[in-house]
């Protein structure tokens, strides 16, 4: 009978050293396939910006030879800018690219170099972690002559897919022929399932309609991705109750923030924990103004609703905004739309699925377009 406990010869191996062996082998081969995988996914997430930048350069800001560019980043959105460089040069050998430090909030000025910068341009791109478009750099280079496209908390997968996507020439013609069902409305009112009711009046020519992703002509403005309808509701003029279910800045919300508005003010936000935040970060916004002014830090500054069929609610409010079927609210700084309230900070909050009237005219039945 065999001995349970055989002695093994000096030539033979231990078993255990073999199946180590074969598992580094394995091992080897499974950590060089993914090595492998990992290097085409950064090829093609590189390409694909690429090509996105392209969309941006060559379609929406067409670049011209010999004309002065400018790209803004922050360090969260460094890939986003190279691309952009990359393909800007392509059509123009003037162009800069600046790494500038990320700001704090929406709204925030950019260090005085850079502000310095932007008005010695033609063109100006700012993919950004936070929104440059509501700053007195901005107004300043579009008045000196510069257009702009500003592309605040975009991230590389939101550069090549979704709202990035779309037919801007498309999107540009659905919003000029949605001028005619604006034309001579006063009276907007909002309403959806969860209690928003709101009503306010609007300036019908002050409509903007060239959010649409095309921004070739000196003294333009746009953020990408583009696609919405916007006003400026008339100061003093709006009061009701607004019900913000999808996105704050760039929050999905689990649940929805209720707020109050009395002549163009919100006098009172509710909802868990986001709106403690909010009263914080509009409180900060409030001091660093003089006291007879700080109330205006809850203007609420514009309204609009998107108009792009890519676009989707992904937490990212620049695309949020954008969605067909949607509309927003933004509170802050309405001063770039002709307002008074120039308090340095603009947050936007989108609804759903919202019923929106004009008039008696309804373009919005609970999130579908029927304009």
């Amino acid at each position: 009978m065999v001995s349970p406990f055989r002695r093994k010869s000096k030539d033979e191996k231990p078993e255990i050293e073999d199946d180590l062996e074969i598992d580094e082998v394995v091992e080897a081969e499974v950590d060089e396939e993914e090595i492998i995988e990992e290097e085409k996914m950064d090829f093609d997430l590189e390409a694909a910006l690429l090509e996105s930048a392209k969309r941006v350069t060559h379609t929406c800001m067409d670049i011209r030879r010999g004309e002065n560019v400018l790209i803004v980043c922050d360090p969260t959105t460094g890939e986003i800018g190279q691309a952009l460089h990359r393909a800007a040069t392509e059509r123009s050998d003037r162009v800069l690219l600046i790494v500038m430090p990320k700001s704090r909030h929406h709204g925030e000025e950019p260090p005085s170099p850079v502000a310095n910068l932007m008005r010695q341009q033609q063109i100006v791109i700012a993919p950004t972690r936070y929104s440059l478009t509501h700053t007195r750099a901005i107004r300043s280079a579009v008045k000196e002559g510069a257009r702009v496209a500003t592309m605040p908390g975009m991230t590389p997968e939101m550069f090549v897919e979704g709202g990035m996507t779309a037919d801007f020439n498309q999107i540009k013609k659905n919003l000029s022929e949605l001028s005619s069902t604006l034309r001579r409305k006063r009276l907007i009112h909002v309403k959806d399932s969860n209690g928003t009711d709101i009503e306010f009046e609007v300036s019908w020519r002050d409509w903007k309609l060239d959010d649409n992703g095309i921004c070739n002509r000196p003294r333009m403005i746009t953020n990408l991705p583009a696609g919405k309808a916007f006003v400026l509701p008339r100061e003093g003029s709006m009061n009701g109750t607004i019900f913000i279910d999808g996105t704050w800045e760039s929050t999905l919300l689990e649940e929805p923030l209720e707020l109050t508005v009395e002549n163009g003010i919100v006098i009172d936000i509710k909802g868990d924990s986001t709106a403690a935040q909010i009263r914080q970060q509009f409180g900060e916004a409030a001091s660093r103004l003089r006291s007879k002014d700080r109330e205006m830090v809850w203007t609420v500054a514009e309204f609009g609703f998107g108009m792009n069929p890519n676009a989707r609610m992904t937490g990212h409010v620049l695309e949020d905004e954008k969605q067909l079927g949607t509309c927003y609210f933004s509170i802050g700084d309405n001063s770039s739309l002709g307002g008074s309230a120039a308090v340095g900070i603009h947050i936007p909050g989108v609804i759903s699925k919202p019923s929106v009237w004009l008039d008696d005219t309804k373009i919005l039945d609970d999130g579908v377009f029927i304009a």
